[in-house]
């Protein structure tokens, strides 16, 4: 039997490093899919061709929604892991990396409901006669185009994790150091598009491809190392040695 804490014990750093290490990739994965189906469906400014490419991939826009809803849960997962993983290091630290992912899959999860309000306007399904003068397929335009806005705020606190994850995973002693400061670096890229895109969208545009190397870069580079090498075993805190001299037995006199 493994020494608790220990590599092979079921809640060593290894098991738990490569436990989130499988999320983060379910993350990564899933957000990618759906990112990638919404960017060709949304075409921004034309309202028609934007309903036509949702009813014509009403299927596939669901897959999308569900796959971005489980790779919220699994981020969610991944920073209660990490927390297990890196409370030791600094505890204020650890709940600060939590709460930032939870604000995030909070904003993002409420954020799928213009996703699919853009998708039931588009396909007829509900809200087909609603009062105004403005039409269905300007309807689904203005839910697909408040699902982007909603998802680039909620990249900001995807971004914001990174600064306590870099932190720990600097400090802990189980990762490299390096691989700690690049994760910072990859929040300074999240949030370098973000604020450009928000500030001065035609500039943002054009910025967006590199402000988002360094964070791409970053947490692939995390995503592999914890499921290739896990995390380096951390030795048992020993318990602090007495420093007080032992008293000395009153020597009693021989009769």
């Amino acid at each position: 039997m493994s020494a608790p804490g220990g590599t092979g014990s079921r809640g060593g750093p290894k098991a738990l490093a490569r436990g989130a290490g499988v999320l983060y990739l379910l993350v990564a994965v899933s957000t990618v899919f759906a990112g990638v189906v919404n960017t060709h469906l949304l075409e921004p400014g034309d309202a028609a061709a934007t309903a036509d490419a949702l009813r014509a991939s009403a299927a596939l826009s669901r897959v999308a929604l569900v796959s971005e809803l489980l790779g919220a849960v699994c981020f969610l997962l991944t920073s209660m892991v990490l927390h297990r993983l890196l409370r030791r290091t600094d505890r204020a630290a650890a709940a600060a990396m939590v709460v930032f992912v939870a604000v995030s899959v909070a904003m993002q999860c409420l954020n799928l409901v213009h996703r699919s309000a853009a998708l039931t306007v588009a396909t007829g399904r509900g809200h087909s006669g609603a009062p105004g003068p403005v039409g269905p397929d300007e309807q689904a335009l203005l839910f697909a185009g408040m699902y982007q806005d909603g998802f680039l705020l909620s990249q900001t606190f995807f971004g914001l994790w990174l600064i306590p994850l870099g932190y720990l995973v600097a400090r802990s002693g189980l990762f490299p150091k390096a691989l700690g400061v690049l994760l910072v670096i990859g929040c300074a890229g999240h949030l370098t598009d973000v604020l450009t895109r928000l500030a001065a969208p035609g500039i943002g545009e054009a910025v967006s491809p590199f402000a988002m190397v360094p964070a791409a870069v970053a947490e692939i580079s995390f995503i592999v190392w914890l499921l290739v090498k896990g995390a380096r075993h951390r030795e048992p805190e020993a318990p602090a040695a007495d420093t007080a001299a032992p008293a000395e037995r009153p020597s009693v006199p021989e009769p």
